[in-house]
C-alpha cells in the first residue's frame, strides 16, 4: 500500500445537525477510507472556534468545541431522547444556528447527567472518568474563562471588568454564583473528550492514524493567552503590543496580517519552553501525528507593530527553534511532528526542519511541472507529504478552470507524460498525487470529489462567509469513488 491520506475537517463531514460531529457518519467515514486502502485521516484543530469561526483562531490549545460532540451519541448514552435532526442536507454550515440549536440538547444533556450520577443508573467507571479527566491542569480554568467570557456577552477578557480579568492571577472575583455553569463547561468538554478518543481508537484500530493540526500562534482572546499572560508581548492594556502574519507573498500583496499576539520567546526560553512542552504533551494525546502550522516562525517569525493596518510593515527576528525542539525530544521521545514548510522560506528552515527529521510538505498546484528535468519538483520526495492543494488552496479543479488556454494545454500534456491520462483533469491530479514516491500523498475530499471552488475551505486574507463552511451532506459521492481510489492508492 502507499502511504495515502485523505484532508478532511471533521466540520466537513455529513450528520444530522447542520455540521459534522463525532457520530454516526464520522465512523461510516472511516470504514470507507479504509475500503479505499487510506492510511492517514487529516483534520484540522477541533478547539473551541473563536474570531470568524477559523480554527486557526480558538479559544483555547487543549479545550474541543462542543460543536462536534454528536446528539446521537449522547441518546445512546442516555442523557437525551427525541433528538430532531437540524439542516440535514445543507452544504454549508450556519456556526451560529448550529450552535443555538445543539446548545439545548447539550443543556439538557447535562441536567441528565447530574441526575445519573445522583442515582443507582449512575456509572461507576464513566463517574471515575469524568472525576480524572477534570482534574487536568486546564479544564477548570478553561470553564471558568468561558463561563466569565459569556457572561460579558463574549467580548475578549482584556475587555471584562478589571476584578474578572484578573481573576486567573489573583483569584480574588467570586466566582461561586457561577459553579453550577461551570461545572456545566466541563461536562461539555468530558464528553467532546470520550467521544473523540473513542472515535480515535476505532480509526486506529481499522489502520489509519489521525494527523492534527495546531496552529503555531493561539489567538488573544483564548485561554492560552489569559492564562499564560508572560509568554506574550502585550501592552499594559493587556492588548498586544505586536501581531503575527506574514509579509506580501502568493497569496497578497499586502501580506497577512493574523492579529495573533507575538510570544516573547526569552521569557518561554526562561522557563523550560513550559508552554509548548504542555501543549504539544496534550495534543500528542489527541492525535497520532501533529502538524504544525506555519513552522517557518520556529525560525524566524514576522513582526508586526499592532498599529499597522497590514502586514506590509514589520521585521523577521530569530526565534529559538533548536533550543525548543532539543527540549521537546528530550521529554517525548516518540512523538510524531510534521511541519507546514510552505512560503519563500530562507535555507535556515529547511536545515532546522532536516535536523530533526521533520517531514515536510510539498503542494502540486504551486509546483505542477515534471516535465522538465532541470526544474523537476518532484525528485528527492521521499522525506516530504505531497498534496493537490491544502484547506487554503483553491480545489485543482477551480485552479484548472482559472488558467488560461496555453497552461491548461501545456498540464494535460504534462500530466499525460507522467501516464495520468484517465478522468477529469481534476482527477489526473488526484492519480499524479498518490504515484508519487513521496513519504506521504494526502489529498482534500474537495479534489478527490473533483468539486470546483464552490468547495473551497478558506480563502487567506479574507473573513467570513464561505470560508470553514463547506461541507458534505452525503456520503455518497465518496462511497461511489472509493473503488476508483483504492486503484490509485494500492501498488500492484
Amino acid at each position: 500500500m502507499r502511504k495515502a491520506g485523505i484532508l478532511m475537517p471533521v466540520a466537513s463531514l455529513p450528520s444530522p445537525y447542520g455540521i459534522g460531529d463525532f457520530g454516526e457518519d464520522s465512523y461510516r467515514f472511516i470504514d470507507l477510507m479504509k475500503q479505499a486502502g487510506i492510511t492517514l485521516w487529516q483534520i484540522l484543530p477541533l478547539n473551541p472556534l473563536g474570531y470568524g469561526n477559523s480554527p486557526y483562531q480558538p479559544y483555547s490549545s487543549f479545550a474541543g468545541d462542543e460543536l462536534y460532540i454528536s446528539l446521537d451519541l449522547l441518546e445512546k448514552d442516555g442523557l437525551l431522547e427525541n433528538t430532531k435532526p437540524y439542516h440535514k442536507n445543507y452544504t454549508h454550515i450556519d456556526y451560529q444556528g448550529v450552535r443555538a440549536y445543539k446548545e439545548k440538547y447539550l443543556k439538557k444533556a447535562y441536567k441528565n447527567f447530574k441526575l445519573q450520577q445522583n442515582s443507582s443508573k449512575s456509572s461507576m467507571q464513566r463517574n471515575q472518568e469524568y472525576h480524572e479527566f477534570i482534574k487536568q491542569e486546564w479544564v477548570y480554568p478553561y470553564a471558568v474563562y468561558l463561563t466569565i467570557k459569556k457572561q460579558n456577552n463574549l467580548i475578549c477578557w482584556n475587555e471584562w471588568p478589571k476584578d474578572q480579568q484578573t481573576w486567573i492571577i489573583n483569584k480574588e472575583y467570586d466566582i461561586s454564583h457561577l459553579e453550577d455553569k461551570i461545572a456545566y463547561e466541563m461536562f461539555l468538554q468530558y464528553e467532546f473528550f470520550s467521544q473523540w478518543m473513542n472515535l480515535k481508537e476505532y480509526a486506529n484500530r481499522n489502520g489509519i492514524e489521525i494527523m492534527g493540526d495546531i496552529p503555531i500562534y493561539v489567538g488573544i482572546d483564548s485561554l492560552d493567552v489569559w492564562s499564560n499572560q508572560e509568554c506574550f508581548l502585550l501592552d499594559a492594556d493587556s492588548k498586544p503590543a505586536f501581531v503575527a502574519g506574514v509579509p506580501p507573498d502568493y497569496f497578497s500583496k499586502t501580506g497577512q496580517r493574523w492579529g495573533n499576539p507575538i510570544y516573547d520567546w526569552d521569557y518561554i526560553e526562561k522557563t523550560g519552553f513550559d508552554f509548548w512542552l504542555k501543549r504539544l504533551s496534550y495534543n500528542s494525546k489527541l492525535f497520532d501525528i501533529i502538524r504544525i502550522d506555519h513552522f517557518r516562525a520556529f525560525d524566524t517569525y514576522w513582526k508586526i507593530p499592532a498599529s499597522c493596518d497590514t502586514a506590509i510593515e514589520g521585521e523577521w527576528v530569530e526565534a529559538p527553534g533548536y533550543q525548543l525542539f532539543d527540549k521537546v525530544f528530550k521529554e517525548f521521545k516518540d512523538i510524531k511532528i510534521v511541519v507546514e514548510d510552505l512560503g519563500d522560506l530562507r535555507p535556515e528552515v529547511l536545515s532546522l526542519r532536516d535536523h530533526y527529521g521533520f517531514k515536510g510538505m510539498r503542494i502540486v498546484q504551486f509546483n505542477f511541472n515534471p516535465r522538465e528535468e532541470e526544474n523537476s519538483n518532484y525528485d528527492h520526495v521521499e522525506h516530504l507529504i505531497l498534496y493537490t492543494g491544502t484547506h487554503d488552496n483553491q480545489t485543482m479543479k477551480g485552479w484548472y478552470q482559472s488558467q488560461n488556454p496555453k497552461v491548461k494545454k501545456r498540464v494535460l500534456r504534462d500530466l499525460k507524460s507522467s501516464h495520468c491520462t484517465e478522468g477529469s483533469p481534476a482527477w489526473r491530479f488526484v492519480d499524479f498525487t498518490y504515484k508519487q514516491d513521496s513519504y506521504m500523498s494526502i489529498v482534500p475530499m474537495q479534489d478527490i470529489l473533483e468539486l470546483d471552488d464552490k468547495g473551497r475551505i478558506n480563502t487567506p486574507g479574507t473573513l467570513g462567509t464561505p470560508n470553514w463552511e463547506w461541507k458534505m451532506n452525503s456520503l455518497e459521492p465518496f462511497e461511489k469513488r472509493v473503488e476508483a481510489l483504492r486503484k490509485l492508492v494500492i501498488r500492484e
